[in-house]
């Protein structure tokens, strides 16, 4: 052929590098790496060579078989850490998207908690710590000063201290809800300072009083009358009774005094005279004091419900 005739001649050691290539691929007789060629192998390689216009010296194909018995010229696919590292390399387009999206989802996540959500946290943390350290324990002052100023009996004054010094106290040892009840506590004990009212039997809705028996003792009778809270100027008041069979404080406008018997049957007996309780004062709050002066003598119970 003239193809073969003209066609370029190999070095040895291209041609051997050849050989051990077309012996891994098969040359049509059988061939053992691990034994020498035999004369048949020999033959059929230099003829494959010779169809396609290369002479192949005897010596170039036996070095051929060394080199395919040994697999001198061989590949041997990469193993360990770097070949891993290839693979993902040639492999990006499959895996590089996903984990894009999965290091941007935690860039945004980080830069959101370490920029955003964490100094918010932080802000609220220290204000809330300010509260309980600073502001807290002002206002508990500030409130104890007006008590202090305004009361006219000391036992409100000392009432007023110790709420303050427990308050300012829970505060410093970082109890909150204590500190807040405290001002709680003092706030209420403010605005019961500056309240003044007179306490009278309520007969609007007939009866003005009602006995019962006690919870705990049915052989015993509790006696009240109904009352309300009338300001300077003549208006109802709601006020925060506790009644005794609860022990639950609710603010109403009027309440069920615990009063002697004779003081029940009283009343009753000026009710049912003329259809008016006639004498209607139960007792005075002044401003400035904390406790009612009672003009009638009272037991202490209350009830809010009858």
């Amino acid at each position: 052929m003239q193809e073969a005739a003209t066609a370029a001649p190999l070095d040895e050691l291209t041609l051997t590098a050849d050989v051990a290539d077309t012996l891994r691929h098969g040359i049509g007789v059988p061939v053992d790496r691990a034994a020498p060629p035999g004369p048949e192998a020999i033959e059929a390689l230099r003829a494959l060579y010779a169809r396609i216009g290369i002479e192949a010296d005897e010596a170039v194909l036996r070095e051929g078989f060394a080199a395919f018995a040994d697999g001198r010229f061989g590949h041997t696919p990469a193993r360990g850490p770097q070949a891993l590292l290839a693979r993902l390399y040639v492999a990006r387009g499959k895996w590089a998207p996903a984990v894009f999206a999965v290091l941007l989802a935690l860039a945004v996540g980080l830069g959101g908690y370490y920029l955003f959500y964490r100094p918010y946290r932080d802000a609220q943390m220290a204000a809330a710590q300010r509260e309980l350290t600073e502001i807290l324990p002002a206002r508990m002052d500030a409130l104890y000063q007006q008590i202090f100023n305004e009361t006219k009996v000391q036992s409100a004054a000392d009432d007023a201290a110790q709420l303050r010094d427990r308050g300012k106290s829970a505060a410093a040892h970082g109890d909150r809800t204590a500190a807040e009840q405290a001002v709680t506590d003092l706030t209420a004990l403010r605005d019961t300072l500056g309240l003044a009212y007179t306490i009278e039997v309520d007969d609007r809705d007939g009866k003005p009083g009602f006995w019962t028996f006690p919870p705990n003792n049915s052989e015993a009778t509790n006696y009240y009358i109904v009352v309300d809270a009338v300001d300077p100027q003549g208006k109802p008041l709601s006020l925060p009774i506790t009644s005794e069979d609860t022990g639950r404080t609710s603010t109403v406008t009027h309440w069920g005094l615990r009063v002697p018997e004779t003081v029940y049957e009283a009343v009753m007996a000026d009710k049912a005279d003329d259809g008016v309780v006639e004498r209607k004062l139960v007792g005075i709050k002044q401003d400035g004091f904390v406790d009612v002066d009672y003009a009638i003598p009272v037991l202490g119970g209350a009830l809010t419900q009858w």
